[in-house]
């Protein structure tokens, strides 16, 4: 089997050539069709995949429309990797969501591997390590933050300055204040108070100030609403992962609160 996409796999991103033609010809091919359960949460784990073609999608269990989607992977990408070290149960499902073709490596067949080749065992540990602690970086951490505090302190003074138009041009205070240096502006210019004003009817010169002011508040605003949809879209990728993040919580508490229930009655019907 050609190890092409073997070098595209981060699993393997350490191994030689060599090391990676000898890992190729120890792969299974596996087919599933669309809708098919390449296999389920709780279920004996032996062997990890690699996406050949088509897409899989990673979910915790439940119903159809209750399923928690933690993943959808597509060609090049793998997953139930963990099996091939501590063979525990499936920590979660894999559902091929078009037809895919995977390559299958047994937990058995990477041992043997790497009693032949104790080089390429560094290898995938360290990369192991790595895709481990970038995994407990994001569940373990805390995942609910302020959006607008940490925008705030990252904000340069243009930053600020394009925030404090966009305030002041959504006011009352600049529409009474603009309109009354209108007025003033207009009366001083008239010739009841001097008899030359510098900036006579048609009052040229105030016009070319206005025309000043309007070119520079269009960019200012627009740049105070590109950073408010900024900070929008963090908002809501900070929603996503707290929710998401509850849900599993929660999904785990009511799977163990189930697990105790039957321990309870079977300790009941026992006695």
């Amino acid at each position: 089997m050609d190890a092409t996409l073997l070098r595209s796999v981060s699993l393997f991103e350490g191994l030689s050539e060599e090391d990676l033609q000898a890992l190729a010809g120890n792969l299974v091919r596996r087919t599933f069709a669309a809708g098919q359960m390449i296999f389920s949460h709780g279920d004996a784990g032996t062997a990890m995949y690699i996406i050949e073609s088509g897409d899989v999608n990673i979910h915790l269990p439940g119903e159809a429309s209750r399923r928690i989607s933690l993943a959808d992977l597509a060609g090049g990408e793998f997953f139930g990797e963990l099996a091939l070290f501590d063979e525990k149960v499936r920590s979660a499902s894999a559902l091929a969501t078009t037809d895919v073709v995977l390559l299958e490596l047994e937990h058995g067949t990477l041992e043997h591997y790497l009693e032949t080749r104790p080089q390429a065992a560094m290898a995938i540990l360290r990369t192991m390590s790595r895709r481990l602690r970038e995994t407990n970086a994001i569940l373990s951490g805390r995942v609910a933050r302020n959006v607008d505090e940490e925008f705030e302190k990252n904000l340069s003074w243009s930053d600020r300055l394009a925030d404090a138009v966009a305030e002041l041009n959504g006011s009352w205070k600049f529409i009474l204040c603009l309109f009354g240096l209108t007025v003033l502006w207009c009366v001083a210019n008239t010739n009841w108070l001097l008899e030359s004003p510098p900036d006579p009817y048609p009052y040229q010169f105030f016009n070319l100030a206005l025309g000043i002011l309007v070119g520079l508040q269009g960019p200012l605003i627009v740049m105070s609403q590109n950073r408010q949809s900024h900070k929008d879209r963090a908002r809501a990728d900070t929603d996503f992962r707290v929710n998401l993040k509850n849900e599993v919580n929660i999904e785990t508490l009511l799977r163990e609160l189930g697990e105790f229930r039957a321990e309870y009655h079977r300790g009941s019907r026992s006695q």
